[in-house]
């Protein structure tokens, strides 16, 4: 693969796949075409597009990377909010999520990718006690074996700063992370200042960006106070960020958008340091 690139104003800027309207390869490759240093692709799945790990697909990923210079910052597993990572231990959906967590992990491995993650929304989301352990046995797994391969594992969700760090002493890893998104924890009624404060060390440095749930027509960009607020306090607790990751949703094609937010992000990025994209 082709070095790491380096934006000399700031830290990383990234896309995500599922919000692009190419997936995979060719989400590299527009990527490239933007600008950005990076992007999170999805392992894909029914409903969620085409498998990531098909035969011959990671090898066409890797072609993109070496052809354009962007980086594979993660692989997403959001074809777990359909299965259910809460199924109970003994069922059918709970072998499903076993399965599920293992290719996820091999194909961030094969691509070079610091950070593999699971969301928690659907009918992964924790909604008590029992869904909280059950996620947590479920990540205490799946830390171990990201940690043998050389990875991170990551849990988005939209828990509050004292269950989250819960869940993380439950899960007990070095090789976990919490994956800040603000703008969900606003919808979820809750206040991204507060987690960042409360879990500053467990937060991965790649952290998901896209307007608040109520940003009209005029707010609907990266440049939100929400989004500012966020930033200023990641900043104060010292949080290495590595890469800001625009999940804003580009999939309507509006290409003089998504270039204006790249540029958005990339005046964002100069709020932090420099820093390479960490590859395995």
């Amino acid at each position: 693969m082709s070095p790491a690139r380096r934006h000399r104003d700031g830290c990383a800027v990234g896309l995500v796949d599922w919000r692009l309207p190419e997936a995979g390869p060719d989400a590299v490759r527009r990527a490239g075409e933007v600008g950005v240093d990076g992007v999170q692709l999805d392992l894909g799945g029914p409903g969620r597009g085409p498998r990531l790990d098909a035969p011959g697909r990671l090898d066409a990923v890797r072609d993109a990377v070496e052809a354009t210079g962007v980086r594979v910052l993660a692989v997403a597993g959001n074809h777990l909010n359909d299965i259910g990572l809460t199924a109970r231990a003994d069922s059918h959906d709970a072998t499903r999520v076993r399965l599920f967590f293992e290719r996820l992990l091999d194909a961030a491995q094969a691509l070079g990718a610091p950070l593999a993650f699971a969301p928690s929304f659907g009918r992964s989301v924790i909604d008590g006690p029992e869904a909280f352990a059950r996620t947590a046995a479920v990540l205490r797994a799946a830390a171990r074996a990201a940690a043998e391969r050389g990875l991170l594992l990551g849990s988005e969700n939209v828990l509050g700063a004292h269950q989250a760090r819960r869940l993380a002493e439950a899960v007990d890893s070095p090789a976990l992370r919490l994956v800040l998104d603000p703008a969900n924890l606003v919808a979820a009624g809750l206040h991204p200042i507060e987690l960042i404060g409360a879990t500053s060390e467990l937060l991965a440095d790649q952290v998901h960006l896209k307007p608040p749930p109520d940003a009209g027509p005029s707010g609907a960009d990266l440049d939100s106070t929400m989004v500012t607020e966020t930033l200023v306090a990641l900043r104060e607790q010292h949080v290495p960020v590595r890469v800001l990751v625009s999940e804003n949703d580009y999939r309507d094609g509006d290409a003089d958008r998504l270039a204006r937010e790249v540029d958005q992000l990339r005046r964002r990025a100069a709020w932090f340091v420099p820093s390479t994209i960490e590859t395995t």
